[in-house]
């Protein structure tokens, strides 16, 4: 199965630290890993180094998904940004998209995962500042490491961040219309991911992402009306205390 990136990741080179950091990382989601303790907050630690390392982590890794199905997932197969037929994403960034607008699902994806990078750019949304990296931080890269972090990235798990008032929300933001990706490739690609193979890396990598945002409100319950029957399939939610 030949998996494509959507936008570039950063490789390792084999024989260098990170790769070895690769590798392990890897073999140890692959050993069984329990997801939904793995999401839970480290005693000690900072909730917001916390949040920023998975939304990163999950930044990267749906656009690996999406890079599974691009070729297929184009303006006349998919012109609106859809979850079915009774699910419509409207794109506004408050820029050049003041209003919200109808988008063909490849240039609202598009659109999305740059804006998305700008975000986690923004110093004044994920200061940094140099500062020795605690342990909280050495263990996450070791786990953005399993699928490459990209190099624009590392600044926002540096040390020392001072906190931002915007940080929570746009990062609310940023998970929620991340999993409308999520809803558009499961609902009109599923066959795809069948196709290729990436069904189980594609269910995995949602289940993480669902027992995250779920373990810290992250994502209002009803952005998953879509995947309603999916989600209690998978994540088994019948016997998890649901938020508010």
């Amino acid at each position: 199965m030949l998996l494509q990136t959507f936008r570039p990741k950063k490789k390792f080179e084999p024989g260098t630290m990170r790769y070895s950091l690769h590798k392990h990382a890897q073999a140890s989601l692959n050993s069984g890993i329990n997801l939904r303790e793995v999401v839970k907050l480290p005693p000690g630690e900072d909730l917001t180094d916390w949040i920023a390392v998975h939304v990163v982590d999950f930044f990267n890794r749906i656009n690996l998904i999406y890079g599974t199905i691009t070729e297929y997932c184009t303006e006349e197969t998919c012109p609106r940004m859809s979850g079915g037929p009774k699910f419509e994403y409207l794109w506004a960034d408050g820029s050049k998209y003041k209003k919200p607008t109808p988008l063909p699902a490849p240039r609202y994806i598009t659109l999305l995962m740059e804006w998305i990078e700008a975000q986690i750019n923004n110093e004044d949304i994920f200061p940094a500042k140099t500062g020795k990296a605690p342990f909280l931080l050495s263990f996450a890269l070791l786990w953005l490491f399993l699928h490459g972090l990209r190099i624009s990235a590392v600044r926002v798990l540096l040390s020392g961040r001072e906190k931002s008032v915007n940080f929570v929300p746009v990062c609310k933001k940023i998970l929620t219309r991340l999993f409308r990706v999520f809803v558009h490739v499961y609902i009109h690609h599923f066959d795809r991911l069948v196709a290729i193979g990436a069904e189980a890396h594609v269910n995995t990598c949602y289940k993480h992402f669902y027992f995250f945002v779920n373990e810290f409100e992250l994502v209002s319950r009803k952005e998953f009306e879509p995947l309603t029957e999916l989600t209690r399939k998978l994540c088994d939610i019948d016997k998890m205390v649901r938020y508010r």
